[in-house]
């Protein structure tokens, strides 16, 4: 080839190069992402997703909205019942409650204050009610205008703060959410007939238009605006919600933030107060929600024991009948003990305040956590057994050969514990005591731990004794 010819090749095929570049090419068929069944999640990444919740076993309730305006009284009568169920138990109609939410405005609000009340109180998590069933939002939802910025005088999203103060401290940020929904027209049906036509035998059929184009379109502007760790559902038991509407929704808020925790309220498994799911059919959610009380046995489920101070979960300024911080303390421990979690609710004011009898029990318990908190965080059931009579119960840390046995009520000279066996030449402890204890093992008689004289003089051993042994379950 000559010298003329190679120029002219090189030339050619330069320009067959540009030509071919500048050819359409054929479109490359879009592959879209494989859908996740999180209904069919592989048990480690249920436990990988879990084991925060796990580890913090204790977590605030809050019942917030235009009922603490009412207090539980309406038209001068004192209305029975939960406050937050007020404006159906007076029969309240939709106009009136709207007037009575329009008169929300809680001023003394502050959340850096209630998130530093948890945080004294050895809270870990907390779950708030974002709209409960009388439809009021304490967000600035853009799907309605029944909410705290668009109805009240107060004009300002309750949500945004709180989730931020919440993290600044290391407290994980929840909402609850009512499936029912008494003042949404599509949401009305035949549990309340007061707000819906004479004939109460029909469900309303529009129930599927508030279900896809009102919830739904909600639950995404909390999730996505407040990084939600917890959907906290309730109100499934309204009888136009569905258990494929439930296994859909699950789904659904799973897709919007896979990590996210859903409670077992989100589908229509759960077995009335007891809160544990019907073991007949395959029902959605992350956890069991006993409420106003505690299993009597352990459960191989994730559970939490959702409970109130008083009678009530939204403030009422009548109710007085308050737990102690020892029963409301034991309750922890008991629930601990059987591998559950403790939620424990607030009711506060129309102004903002949480009232002072829960901010006192919620120190008491904080002060006993303070010093024997290692035996309630990051801890398991034992395997055998989660209690000795009725005042001693057991927990295990995670991962380690380390037991506590816990009293409910203050030994004497020594204590005896029948389920655990020491270590050879370890030391035990009472936590908040800083020498180790004598004791004594034999397999026939258990552990006897002998209790020095001037332990009964310290501090923060009021509400319950933990002993701290190393070594393995008999």
């Amino acid at each position: 080839m000559t010298t003329l010819n190679k120029s002219n090749f090189f030339l050619t095929l330069i320009i067959l190069i540009i030509i071919g570049s500048c050819q359409p090419k054929e479109k490359i068929a879009e592959q879209k992402p494989t859908e996740v069944n999180y209904l069919e999640e592989p048990r480690n990444q249920y436990d990988e997703r879990m084991e925060w919740w796990r580890d913090a076993r204790f977590g605030m309730f809050i019942h917030w909205g235009p009922y603490a305006v009412l207090a539980g009284t309406y038209e001068g009568k004192q209305i029975g019942g939960i406050g937050e169920w007020i404006m159906k138990k007076a029969e309240i109609p939709i106009e009136k409650y709207e007037e009575i939410s329009k008169q929300f405005n809680p001023v003394q609000y502050n959340a850096s204050d209630w998130a530093h009340i948890m945080k004294e109180a050895g809270v870990k998590y907390v779950v708030i009610t974002s709209k409960h069933h009388d439809g009021f939002g304490l967000w600035d939802s853009k799907i309605s205008d029944y909410d705290i910025v668009d109805f009240t005088p107060y004009k300002k999203d309750l949500l945004k703060p709180l989730a931020e103060a919440c993290r600044e401290l290391g407290i994980k940020f929840g909402v609850y959410y009512s499936i029912m929904d008494w003042h949404h027209q599509d949401a009305q049906g035949i549990h309340y007939p007061i707000y819906v036509n004479k004939d109460s035998s029909k469900m309303n059929p529009n129930f599927p238009n508030y279900y896809q184009n009102y919830m739904k379109p909600q639950l995404k502007e909390l999730i996505e605006n407040y990084d939600v760790d917890i959907m906290w559902f309730d109100g499934e038991w309204a009888l136009e919600y569905t258990h494929d509407q439930g296994q859909e929704l699950y789904q659904y808020v799973r897709s919007l933030k896979p990590d996210i925790l859903i409670n077992n309220r989100v589908d229509k498994g759960r077995q009335g107060m007891q809160g544990m799911n019907k073991t007949d059919s395959d029902y959605a959610g992350d956890f069991g929600t006993p409420e106003q009380e505690i299993l009597e046995e352990t459960s191989t489920l994730d559970w939490e024991a959702c409970m109130t101070m008083n009678d009530t979960w939204g403030y009422k300024e009548h109710d007085h009948n308050w737990k102690s911080a020892e029963t409301l303390l034991h309750h922890l421990i008991d629930v601990t003990a059987k591998g559950g979690n403790y939620l424990l609710n607030v009711g506060p004011t129309a102004q903002g305040i949480i009232p002072a009898p829960s901010v006192e029990r919620l120190k008491e318990m904080g002060k006993w956590l303070a010093m024997n908190g290692e035996s309630i965080y990051q801890t398991e059931k034992l395997s055998k057994r989660y209690k000795q009579g009725e005042n001693i119960r057991f927990t295990k840390k995670k991962d380690q050969p380390v037991y506590y046995g816990i009293l409910l009520k203050s030994p004497r000279k020594e204590v005896t514990i029948k389920y655990i066996k020491p270590l050879e030449g370890s030391n035990i402890y009472l936590l908040g005591y800083d020498k180790p204890l004598d004791w004594n093992f034999t397999m026939s008689e258990g552990l006897t731990i002998t209790i020095p004289e001037d332990v009964h003089k310290l501090s923060g051993l009021s509400y319950a004794w933990v002993f701290k042994i190393r070594g393995t379950e008999m």
